[in-house]
């Protein structure tokens, strides 16, 4: 009986354990299927996407710049396209894959662009994965395995190089250094992105080598690069600017910037004057390759998408033969400056040409002179970049300013022509004798380039109570509106041309002790205080010679695409002349300065100062400038008694009654004002722009 009843009670247990498993089950199935539907159906499109945005990567390709050109359609800058290496990093690749790539490659590629440091040797001698190994043994010699774990690799790595630069012997074989240099290209390229190892001027043999030994060189292509050329020469190439190397990469302040915008670290971008400030424009648009990524993390196939579209051409103001024509009066014009002695302290020679109608810039040159080096070297910025005194060309706006004010009027502006004289302060005079002039009108003032006209009429507009000798009591405010009115015609301000680096100009010290500089105020008034640029007088002649506006100088005629195959396409934007001010004189007033700025060249008196310009065709009018300063020398910033200096200047515009094209030269701390050199290098421009075949270089 007992026997019976504990079988009956094992068989009743089975039934409801199984019962208890096959629920269990049950509801591990339910979960299961749960689970699934959750991500087939509720999330299948989401986690297809992510598959499919992980499996596929859209990989971008470099692209032609856009090109330059002159006026006349003449190509100033190309694309000179060579055979190149390039490397493409896929996603599986190892740094030891990439060790053994770079030995066989320097087989077939020589490099002679790169240089290794101790880094770049370190790095190549532990790509090699038995070195890694054997170093990583002995820096973590000593410890357990728990706390080899807890370093980080790139710790261990760092320590690893550090180990090797130290007590490794890392002088390289030959075929050694050129391995190393390619693996230094190769390991700076990202998963999936490509870049060049050799990226310029690949021998024929060289491509033909990688094409026919591709399977053991996985990521290796044979490609095409191009470097900028210039046609025409070097004539432009300062206005022009540079184009960094893949080596040399994004700049560094700007790197940030660039790479929010879509740039590689080592891509090519402008990094001066043109080249920079039209970077969006010259770049084009790369190209788009999408590649799939199998399982192992295998390139299976791409696809290009867009084959990307070369950077847009800029059609440029300047004709380069016109450019030319006043590089070589330049240069000639500070050649026989220094041949005749005069050039010793001296900065150099600037030239710009504008036209004064729209602003169109037609030529912009120069050349700076270092006279601590002896060394001369092309600086057609110094245009908008560096600051010079420039004397008495200023002294239209001065006239003017005094019309506005209505200190003077076009029916009465004669004033005394009396030196002025200051206590503990030299007489302040003009360059002919005392007692030449008793009293001059603005016009002929304008014609003998009168200092002593200019600062009467400053000290007119300030109200000045004068007494010789006895220190002027002027309005506090004379400095402010002297350059309020300087600036309209823009001096003092940044011209707005489209390149960058421009200077503002500099000014002087206004207050001495809480008094006005009186002395300073009369200086300013006749060009001998501030400096303005070169480019700031061409804007400013050419306010006067086109009746009041202030044009934007601009350098950039029109943007035009590229088609297909090469030649030029649509224009898709001219720049149009912009106004920037208008200047509030009547034609009454100009007429008085026009007048003056005519009777410089064409004048008869004794004292006219531009007499030498009479035989230019069509006739012109202009003022020059004679600026007194001295030579700082660097060597001895605290000579007691620093050389005394000249600066030449002049600006022009011609033909007289209908101006087409408006000069501004300059020829800052030469040691004599004899020599005309001012007058030669505007005569050999305005020559060279009307076809004229007279010159005059000496």
């Amino acid at each position: 009986m007992h026997r019976f009843n504990k079988a009956k009670t094992t068989q009743s247990i089975l039934p409801f354990r199984l019962n208890v498993l096959l629920i269990l089950v049950f509801g591990l199935f339910a979960l299961l299927i749960g689970q699934l539907a959750y991500l087939q159906l509720l999330n299948g499109s989401k986690f297809q996407a992510e598959v499919d945005r992980s499996d596929k990567t859209v990989i971008s390709g470099n692209v032609p710049r856009g090109l330059v050109y002159d006026s006349k359609g003449r190509l100033i800058v190309g694309n000179d396209p060579s055979s190149a290496i390039t490397y493409t990093r896929s996603g599986s690749v190892k740094t030891s894959d990439m060790y053994q790539i770079a030995n066989r490659l320097q087989k077939f590629v020589y490099l002679d662009d790169g240089n290794l440091t101790k880094r770049d040797k370190a790095d190549y001698y532990l790509a090699d994965s038995k070195h890694y190994k054997k170093i990583q043994a002995l820096i973590t010699k000593g410890m357990s395995d728990d706390e080899v774990q807890s370093i980080a690799q790139s710790d261990l790595y760092n320590r690893a190089v550090k180990y090797v630069s130290n007590h490794i012997n890392l002088d390289l074989t030959p075929a050694q250094e050129q391995a190393a240099l390619i693996f230094q290209k190769m390991s700076s390229a990202s998963q999936y992105s490509t870049v060049y190892i050799k990226s310029y001027h690949a021998t024929p043999k060289e491509v033909a080598e990688v094409s026919e030994h591709q399977i053991e060189l996985p990521g290796v292509q044979a490609g095409v690069d191009s470097q900028r050329s210039y046609p025409m020469g070097d004539s432009m190439s300062s206005i022009i600017g540079k184009v960094s190397t893949e080596k040399q990469g994004l700049p560094d302040d700007r790197v940030n910037q660039l790479l929010a915008e879509g740039y590689s670290r080592d891509d090519r971008v402008g990094t001066s004057y043109l080249e920079q400030e039209y970077e969006p424009i010259l770049k084009g648009s790369k190209s788009q390759t999408q590649i799939s990524v199998g399982p192992n993390n295998k390139l299976t196939d791409s696809i290009l998408k867009y084959k990307g579209s070369q950077g847009s051409n800029l059609n440029l103001t300047i004709d380069s033969q016109y450019q030319k024509a006043v590089d070589s009066a330049v240069k000639q014009t500070f050649s026989s400056a220094q041949a005749a002695g005069v050039a010793q302290y001296s900065d150099g020679a600037y030239a710009v040409a504008i036209n004064p109608k729209t602003g169109a810039i037609l030529a912009m040159s120069g050349v700076h002179y270092d006279p601590t080096t002896g060394k001369t070297t092309d600086d057609a910025l110094g245009v908008i970049n560096r600051t010079f005194v420039m004397g008495s060309a200023v002294k239209g706006a001065t006239v003017l300013g005094g019309l506005m004010s209505g200190a003077i009027s076009p029916e009465n502006n004669v004033l005394s022509d009396e030196p002025i004289y200051l206590p503990s302060t030299p007489v302040k005079k003009s360059v002919y004798p005392n007692g030449t002039f008793g009293a001059l009108g603005a016009t002929q003032a304008l014609e003998v380039s009168s200092n002593i006209y200019m600062m009467r009429l400053t000290m007119r507009e300030g109200n000045a109570k004068y007494t010789p000798n006895k220190y002027i009591h002027i309005d506090q405010d004379i400095f402010k509106k002297m350059r309020a009115n300087f600036n309209q015609f823009g001096l003092g301000v940044k011209t707005g041309i489209d390149l960058p680096g421009e200077s503002s100009g500099i000014e002087g010290p206004t207050m001495s002790d809480g008094m006005v500089k009186v002395g300073s105020a009369l200086d300013e008034s006749y060009g001998n205080y501030d400096a303005y640029t070169l480019m700031q007088m061409g804007q400013y002649v050419s306010t006067i010679a086109n009746g009041g506006y202030r044009m934007k100088p601009y350098i950039v005629q029109s943007i035009q695409k590229s088609k297909n195959d090469g030649t030029l396409g649509a224009i898709v934007n001219i720049t149009q002349p912009q106004v920037l001010n208008r200047v509030g004189f009547d034609s009454s007033q100009l007429n008085v300065v026009k007048t003056g700025f005519y009777n410089v060249v064409h004048g008869t008196g004794a004292w006219t100062t531009a007499k030498d310009l009479a035989d230019v065709s069509p006739s012109m009018a202009g003022k020059t400038g004679t600026a007194q300063s001295f030579y700082y020398d660097p060597k001895h910033p605290d000579n007691p008694n620093p050389p005394s200096t000249i600066t030449l200047s002049m600006v022009g515009y011609a033909p007289a009654n209908n101006p087409q094209i408006a000069v501004a030269v300059v020829l800052p701390n030469l040691s004599t004002e004899k020599g005309n050199y001012n007058l030669n290098l505007v005569k050999n421009m305005m020559n060279a722009y009307f076809g004229n075949s007279q010159s005059d270089s000496e």
